[in-house]
């Protein structure tokens, strides 16, 4: 495995096609700036938070402590990581028209409880 240092992460963009398939810019959460941010910085606060590299300077510093909490964003890049942060771990909507149960009415099914499947073809 390749060793990833600050200015290749930096160079490379981050993009997540799970949650964006059209990127950052075209999903209409975030500002110009911040998909600018987030695609430029992306890589390298993954990379930070998963362990895959120690911080360098001051900046790489205060990234991790914003992803993993310990301070409260500043800057428009730790704003928009923690903007992305919350929209892609929001709960999931299961349906618009809310839970229901599903209602096991076994009155369809004959009393002899037979498996077979009653096929009726008409000429």
């Amino acid at each position: 495995m390749a060793t990833h240092t600050r200015e290749m992460l930096l160079r490379k963009p981050y993009n997540d096609f799970r949650n964006y398939p059209y990127g950052f810019a075209r999903s209409g959460d975030f500002s110009i700036r911040e998909s600018d941010a987030l695609l430029h910085y992306g890589c390298l606060i993954t990379a930070l938070v998963a362990g895959e590299i120690a911080p360098e300077t001051a900046e790489d510093t205060s990234l991790l402590a914003v992803a993993t909490g310990k301070k409260a964003p500043e800057s428009v890049v730790e704003k928009a990581w923690m903007k992305y942060q919350s929209r892609i771990n929001r709960p999931k909507v299961g349906s618009m028209y809310g839970r229901s149960k599903v209602v096991d009415d076994d009155s369809d099914y004959d009393s002899a409880g037979s498996t077979e499947d009653d096929l009726v073809v008409e000429d």
